[in-house]
Parts: C-alpha cells; structure tokens; sequence
C-alpha cells in the first residue's frame, strides 16, 4: 500500500495539483482498464458513464463521457492514452470547478503502482470550496480506491 506517498504539489488561490499512488494486485495491463470510463463501473459506486454518441473504444483521444454524482454533471474528454500505462481526461463540471486528470500505471513487484495526478481550478467561489475539501481529503480519496479495486477479488 503506497498511499502515504501522496504529496499536495501545489494548493493556492483556486487552484490545486494533487498526486498519489496507490496499489493494485494486477499488472498493468490487466489494470488500465479499470481506470477506463465503462471499467470504473466495476468499482466506482454510483459511477456511471453516459456517452453522446456510441463508442466502441472508450479510451480513444476526443471520446466524450458525462457523469452525476453528489447532484452535479461533469463531462470528460479522453486527452490521451498509452494503453496499458498512461490515461489523461479532461474534466468540467460547470460553475464549479474544471482541469485534468491523469492516471499513470508501472509494474511493480506483486502488481501494479499507480499513480493518481488531479490538476483542478475552481470556477467560482462554491468550486474554490469544493477543491478545498478535495485537497484535504484526496489521502483518504486514494485510499478508498485501493479498498474498492482491492475488493474485486
């Protein structure tokens, strides 16, 4: 369990850099896909992508995704992938807050290291306070998701 390396690169005004590893008892490429917007479903409570037009990849660079959670809508844009080790969207959720995020896979003994990187900004006074709170609990955030892939046997 790798997540006490998380580290708060940068956290001013409204915007944040957080990154964290966790681990995974698969190896990478059985792993990527977990990180994937219909792979997430496995184990992300609630999570639920819905895509604007059919995908059949839903990694491919420019693929669209929106999801709710907590009341809000936030739609993703797939930037880039390397598959099996690199996967970067985009994420906005209006009025609120908007960046990137970036989940970056490497073999490790026993599975697979990966790291977690959320580049956010707030885009009002409510989203400076929902980045706040992120920050505060992203340790916490990490460690839920190692929980959660751990549980899938």
């Amino acid at each position: 369990m790798s997540q006490d390396k998380m580290s708060r690169d940068k956290l001013s005004g409204a915007s944040v850099t957080l990154t964290g590893d966790l681990g995974v008892t698969l190896r990478p490429a059985d792993a990527f896909e977990l990180f994937t917007p219909r792979g997430e479903e496995r184990w992300v409570a609630g999570w639920r992508p819905r895509f604007p037009v059919p995908v059949p990849d839903d990694t491919m660079p420019g693929t669209v995704f929106e999801t709710t959670s907590d009341g809000e809508t936030t739609t993703w844009i797939v930037l880039d992938r390397e598959v099996g080790r690199r996967v970067s969207y985009a994420r906005v959720t209006p009025g609120s807050r908007a960046g990137t995020v970036t989940v970056e896979l490497a073999e490790r003994e026993g599975g697979t290291s990966v790291r977690v990187t959320y580049e956010l900004t707030a885009l009002s006074p409510d989203g400076e306070r929902e980045l706040r709170a992120f920050a505060a609990g992203y340790p916490e955030f990490l460690r839920s998701w190692e929980k959660a892939i751990g549980a899938l046997g």
